[in-house]
């Protein structure tokens, strides 16, 4: 099953949906933002703890490494400015970090459920969601404590009842699926740990909406079968591979874990009646970029931009930015390509700062959204 396709009838249709949905209805006020996730929006906690993502990382908007896989902003960046907020500290980040307006729990390699592995074995990140899901308990509760005292560091944390006001972004879930690849299970072994993964991420949930949270905006899981390091990783045969070079079973379980979050969304609707939970269909948005990227101005979807060597200039072991000495000196030899600004992947996992921009585009106006609230209007809660 291949996901809708961008057609004009098809997205007319969904904005006048939109527009239905919204009429009459009021824009929130977020005063803060509280992210979970892993690589695909972490704004510096994994570079905070185990080391800074090396130069080209950061070299469009800013222009020097920032804790960011892209060569420019995430989609989380985006949404900051969308709703005129600063962009995300990470929580793991001491160095000049305000958390005023709420705070980056996310790590690159994080997943949901914990790993029995160290990062140095398989890359994943120790801080998975049932930690963050703690570090944000803690937050709140010093937080609360250092509004109350005053003084300067109350300046730097949110005020008490932005906590209720916030909204909670969570984009984590991609490491779960790779993980057990990684360790050779079949399909049907990736697909049967699933309902666990997602029970998991329930009680994260649970967790924001007993401390007050009431806003959350999940963002389901990608096409893995079009990154170039699950094409390059992973065994795929050419009776595997799409009509666009992408490996099917691989998007097919991407599928399936999305099917599942939208089944776990659902009931968690019914036993918090509190909260308003948006459902963002990432997945289709990310298909359409990838597969029609002539039509929508960018090129070679498939091949990271930066990287070094195979048919996807993607190796694991000369990641972007990777270095070699010769004769005592250091050279890059992962550099970035020459315009970042018309291309798809990054690094063969991640998605350029130009592709980021356009994906936020599609998603803002809710249109791939359930239900089809805009992001502003995401704190409105709607009878299903």
């Amino acid at each position: 099953m291949e996901p809708r396709y961008c057609k004009p009838v098809i997205i007319l249709t969904l904005l006048i949906s939109v527009a239905t949905t919204t009429t009459g209805l009021k824009a929130c006020n977020f005063p803060a933002i509280f992210n979970f996730g892993d690589s695909n929006s972490d704004t510096g906690g994994l570079s905070a703890a185990f080391g800074q993502a090396p130069s080209p990382n950061g070299e469009t908007y800013f222009h020097t490494p920032a804790g960011r896989f892209s060569d420019g902003r995430l989609v989380i960046d985006f949404i900051a400015e969308g709703l005129r907020l600063p962009h995300l500290s990470a929580f793991l980040d001491s160095v000049g970090s305000n958390f005023s307006h709420g705070a980056n729990f996310a790590t690159a390699g994080s997943t949901i459920r914990p790993q029995n592995t160290t990062i140095s074995q398989s890359g994943y990140s120790p801080i998975s969601l049932d930690v963050q899901s703690v570090q944000y308990s803690d937050f709140h509760r010093r937080s609360s404590l250092l509004s109350r005292q005053g003084g300067v560091f109350a300046e730097l944390v949110p005020k008490e009842d932005y906590f209720a006001q916030a909204l909670y972004t969570f984009d984590i879930g991609q490491n779960d699926i790779t993980s057990g690849y990684k360790l050779n299970m079949t399909t049907d072994q990736v697909k049967a740990y699933i309902p666990d993964v997602l029970h998991q991420f329930s009680i994260a949930i649970k967790n924001v909406y007993s401390q007050g949270g009431r806003s959350f905006w999940i963002h389901n899981t990608a096409p893995l079968g079009c990154l170039p390091y699950i094409l390059d990783r992973f065994l795929v045969t050419a009776a595997q591979i799409d009509k666009y070079g992408c490996a099917t079973p691989f998007n097919q379980v991407a599928q399936f874990f999305n099917t599942k979050l939208k089944e776990t969304v659902i009931q968690l609707r019914k036993g918090l009646p509190l909260a308003a939970i948006t459902y963002v269909d990432v997945y289709s948005i990310k298909y359409i970029l990838i597969t029609q990227a002539q039509k929508l101005g960018f090129e070679k979807p498939l091949i990271a931009c930066c990287g070094h060597g195979g048919k996807y200039n993607y190796n694991g072991h000369r990641k972007c930015g990777s270095k070699i000495t010769v004769n005592g000196k250091e050279i890059v030899i992962a550099n970035s390509c020459k315009n970042p600004s018309v291309r798809v992947n990054w690094d063969g996992v991640h998605y350029t700062e130009a592709a980021n921009k356009w994906l936020f585009n599609q998603l803002v106006n809710g249109s791939f959204s359930d239900p089809p609230l805009p992001l502003r209007m995401a704190c409105q809660r709607m009878d299903h």
